[in-house]
């Protein structure tokens, strides 16, 4: 049926790259984060820092991500970058994460929350078959090949950025502004240093998760030693304005306090805004905007899957490639993992869990940039990290620190994360045996 040894075909823009940026970062995240951060950090000013400390940090590292990328410009990510700059078995343990939770946990998320937003336009007598029919309809789209799944994203995510537009643009002129207190003020200036501000981060750098997703199917673009860091950069810049705009309307429009500990905060929001049938119209579109995501992670996630089983004999089925170059059957483990945490899994503990298992990883490959800047001085770099070493030590220092108080905050979620990660080492030793 397919081909784990062919090249995968070579047709991936850096425009169509960017709009896999943009369609991963643009989820779940800034639609339903904006309720537990007012619960733990209920002032504006101190909100918005944590967007803008979120940008920076997603920023710093989509430039380090570029440099790393355009050296080793295959698909895998993580899993191929971390065994290439330490040890295989290190960029194992990454792609276990990728290939058991970092993709399929995002869309089990993003479907949980278009099932959510859907359910305030029409009655769903079952919500969480309406998230799994939409995951399997867009793996369904993926399968068909990699010109289908691109015409597919590129629609959707184009119409994704038109709606946020449009309603930040309707959120700025209509309703009736809050009274936000923007000046600091020794509370709000306290709140930016607390263990709160930065557990805060995790949901933040959640919605920002995805700046790195081009370098997932850097084996499918055209140039990818140029392309790649194109597509990391402008992606990620054109969500970080996105992302700042938005939640300005969402504080704007409606109360904090109804918007703390609250999911659906696109949907509360446009209820200030646009009365009832306003927010239950959103509610669709904003449902609408999210196919893009999933699809995004959909497309993404399971060529990671593939490149470990071209290296790993005991996996070499998720190789396997259809006529139209979709790995089909890493698609469909990918789809088995979502259905089964849409039917076992809670939205917050996936995303405290979630949130620290794929920052561990995104530092140790930033981490790499200064291995291979020393290991490698002479080596071929088409693209050099811009404002190097702060650059590099300014995503560290971020995420650093989310991971420490993250550990001190919530350590049931943070240790199951560690253990996610070292759930792999069994695996890894036997599929060395087996390659041996």
């Amino acid at each position: 049926m397919g081909s784990n040894r062919a090249e995968p075909p070579r047709g991936v823009s850096a425009l169509v790259a960017s709009f896999i940026v943009i369609a991963n970062m643009v989820g779940t995240g800034v639609f339903t984060s904006l309720g537990f951060q007012v619960s733990a950090l209920p002032s504006p000013l101190a909100i918005m820092a944590l967007w803008v400390v979120g940008g920076l940090g997603a920023l710093a590292g989509a430039l380090c991500y570029g440099e790393i990328g355009a050296m080793m410009p295959r698909s895998g990510g993580e899993y191929h970058y971390l065994s290439r700059i330490y040890h295989p078995a290190v960029g194992f343990l990454a792609g276990w994460v990728s290939l058991t939770v970092g993709f399929a946990a995002p869309v089990a998320l993003a479907a949980m929350a278009l099932s959510a937003y859907t359910s305030r336009l029409v009655a769903l007598a079952h919500p969480t078959l309406t998230a799994a029919a939409v995951v399997v309809l867009i793996s369904v789209v993926h399968s068909a090949g990699l010109k289908a799944g691109g015409r597919f994203q590129s629609l959707f995510t184009t119409a994704k950025i038109l709606l946020i537009l449009g309603f930040s643009a309707i959120g700025l002129v209509a309703g009736h502004p809050q009274a936000l207190q923007w000046a600091p003020t020794a509370t709000s200036l306290g709140l930016m240093t607390s263990g709160s501000f930065a557990v805060s981060l995790v949901f933040v750098s959640y919605a920002y998760s995805g700046w790195n997703a081009s370098a997932y199917i850097a084996g499918e673009m055209a140039r990818p030693e140029r392309d790649l860091p194109r597509s990391l950069l402008l992606g990620t810049a054109v969500v970080m304005g996105l992302y700042l705009l938005l939640n300005v309307v969402f504080l704007r429009a409606a109360p904090m306090s109804e918007l703390s500990g609250q999911i659906d905060v696109g949907n509360i929001a446009a209820r200030h805004l646009l009365g009832p049938t306003g927010a239950s119209l959103m509610g669709g579109l904003i449902a609408l905007g999210l196919v893009s995501t999933i699809s995004a992670m959909t497309w993404a996630g399971p060529r990671v899957a593939q490149v470990i089983g071209e290296d790993v004999p005991i996996l070499r089925p998720l190789a396997m490639r259809n006529g139209g170059g979709a790995p089909y059957l890493a698609i469909l483990f990918q789809l088995i993992l979502v259905l089964a945490m849409l039917a076992t899994s809670s939205f917050e503990k996936i995303l405290t869990y979630l949130g620290f298992t794929l920052a561990l990883c995104t530092v140790l490959t930033v981490l790499g940039v200064f291995v291979l800047r020393v290991r490698s001085p002479q080596a071929p770099r088409p693209y050099r990290t811009w404002g190097y070493p702060v650059t590099p030590l300014v995503f560290l220092a971020i995420n650093g620190w989310m991971l420490i108080y993250l550990l001190l905050h919530q350590p049931l979620q943070s240790l199951a994360g560690l253990g996610t990660i070292l759930a792999g080492v069994p695996l890894y030793f036997l599929a060395g045996k087996k390659k041996g």
